[in-house]
């Protein structure tokens, strides 16, 4: 089959997974291995994470609310400005390298990302030389959704719709990529090819798989 379109989350596939930071925050704090990925599910469409990424909540807001939920599981060490600390991943080159190729091939690309309105840029980078380097990256694809600008997050079926829509494509002309399969299952619902992210290799060997290109095509 022929993929008119590859769509892309950002944290986690384009750059290095946050959870892994939260993890090394955990450690040094002396919590609950996960203990951020927890809270973060619980109440999980009303939750301060869900309401920051719809940007119905400031960083201040946040940084309150999530202490709350910290402290409601045992973690009073853990605040909401923690989190923010360690959301702006590392920028994985080969998946760079790969928008440029697939853009090369005529794919329509897109970006979906669930954010909050905190840090520099659609990637809530923490430094300015970070955030011009993301904005740069974000160049490459046709279309961005943010969830905290568009003000609704995934995996509403809504935001994958919004990007079509956009593009102008069916979802079964799509791939997705995305690090968690709670954001996966909606895309393939609507007839995308969903491909969940693990880590770099495994991403790139997978959407070569599906977009049918010669081993080492990256």
């Amino acid at each position: 089959m022929t993929y008119q379109a590859v769509l892309w989350d950002f944290g986690g596939v384009v750059t290095t997974s946050p959870f892994d930071a939260f993890n090394r925050m955990e450690v040094e704090k002396g919590l609950p291995h996960n203990i951020v990925r927890k809270i973060n599910s619980a109440d999980p469409d009303d939750n301060a994470w869900a309401r920051f990424e719809r940007a119905e909540i400031d960083a201040a807001g946040f940084d309150t609310m999530f202490a709350e939920e910290a402290r409601a599981v045992g973690a009073d060490n853990l605040t909401g400005a923690d989190v923010l600390a360690c959301l702006s991943g590392d920028i994985r080159p080969k998946m760079v390298a790969a928008l440029d190729v697939l853009k090369s091939k005529g794919h329509k690309l897109g970006c979906i990302t669930n954010n909050v309105p905190a840090g520099k840029g659609a990637g809530m980078a923490r430094s300015e030389r970070k955030a011009l380097a993301i904005a740069d990256i974000m160049t490459r694809f046709d279309h961005v959704i943010e969830s905290s600008k568009a003000g609704v997050r995934k995996p509403d079926p809504r935001i994958y719709m919004m990007m079509c829509e956009t593009l102008e494509v069916d979802p079964v002309d799509c791939v997705y990529l995305d690090d968690l399969g709670i954001n996966c299952k909606p895309a393939a619902a609507l007839g995308m090819k969903a491909i969940k992210v693990t880590g770099e290799a495994q991403a790139l060997a997978d959407l070569g798989k599906v977009l049918e290109l010669q081993d080492g095509w990256l």
